[in-house]
């Protein structure tokens, strides 16, 4: 019986190209070779699978160059005509899980290729592509790449043989919404009352129907006396001084920016721009005091309207970050926020 042919889908730091540095690297098809996690993905495979080609491709390159990268690799998925296409393991690497899924969706749904991918289930690409493509779910980090492959693997085959696909719960996937009738062995109610006296007894369950985890953050207070008040700003719209000097990631950020505008009165093009690849930037660049309003909070310390603006500001790209990952972002700069001692509330402004 023939084996079971695999295009393989990874980003530059897999392919062992480099790390942010490389993260421009263009798209590129290498026929007959096994790179990176494809390795432990073809020892799971055993010999029923085989990856005929990788394809790397820089995680920048593909999120700012999304039409002409898309474009690109599906004609290089097209080309040799796989079986099945596996994009990944992406952990919870934003830019890179947003381009392992949005990937495999194209491959699904404009060749007829079946897909699999793999993340974390708080990488940004999880929530926008789960009820596509099916995202199987890994540790946050490569560390759990064993754990990721041993349930990649095996859907993978499933998938390709065209095989039912179990539960989520099941076959390790991030569950996409799909429901499908079966029958129980035991009825609902002895089942419900098994449930309840395990939570009564503070034994492990599993509910049938998971609700929706929603995050609600109730707004503070308004500022009673804003003349005698400190004003500290924060944005997720990628405002940073002019060249980037952190490296702040277009999308899907790692880090935020922690930068001094202790005496500047206005954001000019010569002096700060955006690092933001979620919206146009010439009229940030312009004048980066659209996103950021430095020259209009000066006017208002003048005045008399607030006490202070703070002589440091924070900055980081919202567009595909993990949830995670600016909860992390927010936690590090509040505390320092907070420690100054006399900022009572940092002023938030967005635009993305």
């Amino acid at each position: 019986m023939a084996k079971i042919k695999v295009v393989h889908y990874i980003n530059q730091f897999f392919a062992q190209i480099g790390g942010e540095e490389k993260a421009d690297y263009p798209a590129e098809l290498r026929v007959g070779e096994v790179v990176g996690p494809g390795m432990a993905l073809m020892a799971s495979f055993k010999d029923e699978a085989e990856i005929i080609a990788t394809i790397v491709c820089g995680d920048s390159y593909f999120n700012e160059n999304l039409d002409k990268a898309k474009a690109d690799v599906l004609a290089m998925v097209k080309e040799q005509n796989p079986d099945i296409f596996v994009a990944g393991p992406a952990f919870n690497a934003g830019r890179y899980g947003v381009a392992c899924a949005t990937i495999a969706a194209a491959v699904q749904e404009e060749l007829g290729i079946p897909a699999v991918t793999g993340m974390y289930v708080e990488n940004p690409g999880a929530d926008m592509f789960k009820d596509k493509v099916y995202i199987v779910s890994t540790k946050n980090s490569a560390a759990g790449m064993r754990d990721a492959v041993s349930k990649m693997a095996p859907l993978t085959l499933k998938i390709a043989k065209g095989e039912p696909i179990g539960a989520s719960a099941e076959e390790g996937y991030i569950p996409n919404g799909v429901r499908v009738n079966f029958f129980e062995k035991e009825r609902g109610s002895k089942r419900a009352v098994k449930m309840l006296l395990n939570k009564l007894n503070d034994k492990p369950y599993t509910t049938e129907y998971p609700m929706p985890d929603f995050d609600r953050v109730d707004p503070n207070p308004a500022v009673k006396d804003l003349a005698h008040a400190k004003i500290a700003l924060v944005t997720s719209g990628g405002i940073v001084p002019k060249g980037n000097p952190d490296h702040i990631e277009s999308s899907s950020a790692s880090h935020y920016g922690e930068y001094d505008i202790a005496g500047v009165m206005d954001l000019t093009e010569e002096t700060y721009e955006t690092a933001h690849g979620g919206y146009d930037p010439v009229y940030a660049n312009e004048d980066s005091d659209r996103v950021l309003p430095v020259d209009v909070l000066r006017d208002m310390e003048k005045e008399g309207i607030i006490g202070e603006l703070h002589h440091l500001f924070y900055t980081t790209t919202g567009n595909g970050t993990a949830v995670a990952s600016a909860k992390a972002f927010a936690a590090e700069f509040s505390a320092k926020l907070k420690a100054d001692g006399e900022i009572g509330r940092a002023s938030c402004r967005e635009r993305v």
